[in-house]
């Protein structure tokens, strides 16, 4: 048994031990589809926390997007302190896929950014998998792509055992042939090193260094080291040691898979030859056969995850192996839960489409072999048949959840009173009414934000487009207002340093696209300002206004101001469907005698466990020496050149190299500063 231990804060209230009652008696029966209609401030997470808890089963929870997966990955660790929840999105920081347009005769080659903190979270998840019962994983649609096969990643970790005979040349060996890497610097994870008569190593799943000390032809002890201090925390009798890599290969498997290449590279050839293709065919050789040298020279070339068809030993249109995978090899009954499905359940659809046009266009053109067609993400039917028993949560839920929840297998339960007894927020419209009676959008919400402000509130503001968002942004603040942008070319964690800044009061209003719809949880915020809430389309949709007006349902004080000069249909639904659970709830209140209380959320960095020890230590030495930075400038930065130059003198380099990431972020030639000036310029 998984055996989860749920710590409960507090008790089920308002709808949700109806919700927990009626979800859990239907998993009991084997119901396969549950839709929880749950209303924004609801405590849907808590619902769903008590019907894992009840049913003891491995649980998938799938987000639409990271920041919203950091966040519930946070809510279930305070539920589940005791068990494995862990955080698996994508470890891109940026990524630029290899693509051709052919009209243009344009080769884009790829281009990727990896977050190594992130690509640590990941291994930590997929060994949580393989090694415990009681795994809760948050998960961003990565989920549905390519990862590696699951029983050659087991199969293939390297154990050490104190005692046993093993010598420091052998073990080296075991270990680069699980691909870590071996240098003579400071380690950093999936990397080792030889000092002396030891092996220091550090894993990919935890901030830990390990070193194993040998006494011939023995291991004589294990020790667990801080990486940073290197003080020693614990001393194991053994380790499991897994593969750097979630591809994982031993020779012969990669002997057949180079031969299997080379036949399909021969027929893609032939082919090009009879349709009289030259150039293509004259591409592709040169590509494939340079690759193929060097995976059998080094063992990896850039872009190998285009032959992991033949890696894997799969068959042509054979769906890949994904996380789904590793779950059903933890437990085959594990329970999916798919948060904000109306966005999430079409994204997971969509994902397979755009690959494939794209991978097309390479293949045609004898830029890769067809083969490249198979490393993809799972299509839908595909994802259907590798999920069980499937809870969708929405305030919103799209045709799909309730279409499927309807059927005999299936149910819909609502929860729309909060335990709180907070109401959903005060419309207000401006526009419709009172043309004349207001200076514009921008101005009134300026003139309202500053009200909520000075009552000790927040605000956000949402707008149409990524530039519209920074725009605003930098207009706020010109009129001395403490504001900020957030969308989707910020990176992962500094979307959420962002937001728990926000939270903690450092800047006051908080401007962006649909990223501040659907999920985060806010209840500070007591304005929401909707602009150009008349523009019908994807983000001003009936769906899309109600999750934005939900941003303000966690704060007794919340309100929503919708900018608009005609009524849509999609504001008339929207207005209709909130004052419907206005009326509920009142109507609860008045009949328990609740008063309403704002939400006391703890603030905490959900970012922490995402960065890695340098960038924690380069921000702490930025929150000690801001104010010594603003009172000399000139003489503070003179000082720490001087100390970095003499931590590299004493060849500290680890020391070195933090006091120049502190300086860049002084001096303004930090990421977030190179950003800022890069979108002045553009602009």
């Amino acid at each position: 048994m998984a055996n989860f231990k749920l710590h409960n804060p507090y008790e089920p209230a308002g709808d949700q031990p109806k919700a927990i009652e009626a979800l859990s008696k239907a998993l009991s029966k084997g119901m396969r589809y549950q839709t929880l209609l749950g209303v924004t401030g609801s405590g849907k997470t808590f619902t769903m926390a008590n019907v894992i808890a009840e049913h003891d089963r491995p649980t998938l929870v799938l987000a639409h997007n990271k920041t919203l997966a950091a966040q519930l990955a946070q809510e279930y660790r305070e539920f589940f302190p005791e068990n494995a929840v862990h955080y698996f999105v994508s470890y891109y920081d940026y990524y630029q896929p290899e693509a051709y347009i052919a009209h243009s005769d344009t080769y884009i080659e790829k281009e990727a950014m990896i977050n190594a903190e992130i690509d640590r979270l990941r291994h930590a998840a997929t060994q949580a998998l393989l090694t415990r019962k009681d795994v809760i994983i948050v998960a961003s649609v990565s989920a549905i792509y390519g990862l590696g096969s699951p029983e050659q990643y087991e199969k293939v970790h390297v154990k050490i055992q104190k005692g046993e005979e093993e010598n420091r040349a052998a073990l080296i060996r075991k270990l680069i042939n699980i691909y870590f890497e071996r240098t003579t610097a400071d380690l950093e994870p999936g990397q080792l090193r030889a000092i002396g008569n030891a092996l220091e190593f550090m894993p990919v799943n935890e901030r830990a260094l390990y070193r194993v000390s040998f006494d011939i032809d023995r291991v004589a002890s294990i020790e667990q080291l801080d990486p940073v201090s290197r003080a020693k925390v614990a001393e194991p009798e053994s380790i499991f040691v897994f593969p750097a890599k979630h591809f994982v290969t031993n020779e012969e498997e990669r002997e057949r898979a180079l031969k299997d290449i080379k036949e399909e590279l021969d027929l893609q050839l032939a082919k090009f030859k009879r349709e009289e293709k030259p150039l293509e065919h004259e591409r592709l050789k040169r590509r494939t056969l340079h690759d193929i040298a060097l995976i059998r020279e080094l063992g990896y070339t850039n872009g190998i995850e285009n032959y992991s068809r033949h890696f894997d030993g799969r068959k042509p249109g054979e769906a890949p192996y994904t996380l789904l995978d590793y779950f059903k090899r933890c437990d085959k009954d594990f329970l999916t839960i798919i948060d904000e499905s109306h966005v999430t359940i079409p994204q997971i659809g969509g994902m397979f489409a755009g690959d494939r046009s794209r991978k097309d266009n390479l293949v045609e053109y004898g830029f890769r072999l067809p083969s490249a067609r198979d490393n993809r993400p799972l299509t839908f039917d595909e994802f259907e048949t590798r999920v069980g028993q499937s809870l969708y949560t929405s305030a919103t839920p799209g045709n799909y959840e309730l279409e499927h929840s309807k059927r005999p297998e299936g149910q819909v339960v609502e929860q729309i009173i909060r335990p709180t007894g907070l109401i959903d927020p005060e419309l207000v419209i401006r526009g419709v009414v009172e043309k004349d009676a207001y200076k514009g959008q921008v101005a009134n919400f300026i003139e309202e934000a500053v009200k909520t402000i000075e009552n000790g509130g927040r605000a956000l503001a949402t707008t149409l487009t990524k530039q519209m968002a920074e725009d605003l942004s930098d207009f706020l603040k010109k009129r001395g207002m403490k504001a900020e942008y957030l969308h989707s070319d910020v990176k992962t964690i500094d979307r959420i340093d962002i937001l728990t800044k926000f939270r903690k009061g450092e800047f006051d209003i908080l401007v962006g696209v649909n990223l501040l719809r659907e999920g985060l949880d806010l209840p500070e915020v007591e304005l929401v300002g909707i602009l150009d809430a008349d523009k019908e389309g994807f983000l001003r949709s009936e769906t899309s206004l109600i999750q934005t007006i939900g941003r303000a349902a966690r704060n007794v004080l919340g309100r929503v101001i919708l900018y608009a000069d005609v009524m849509t249909g999609s504001l008339e639904k929207a207005i209709g469907e909130t004052n419907r659970r206005r009326e509920i709830q009142l109507a609860y209140n008045k009949e328990h005698g609740i008063t309403p209380k704002t939400i006391k959320k703890e603030i905490k960095d959900i970012a922490e466990s995402m960065r890695s020890e340098h960038q924690k230590t380069v921000g702490d030495l930025l929150a000690l020496d801001k104010l010594a930075y603003k009172d000399d400038p000139e003489a503070f930065i003179k000082a720490k050149r001087e100390e970095m130059a003499e931590a590299v003198e004493r060849l500290d380099f680890e020391t070195a190299a933090i006091i120049r990431d502190e300086l860049y972020e002084l001096e303004g030639n930090g990421p977030k500063a190179k950003k800022s000036r890069k979108r002045k310029l553009l602009s």
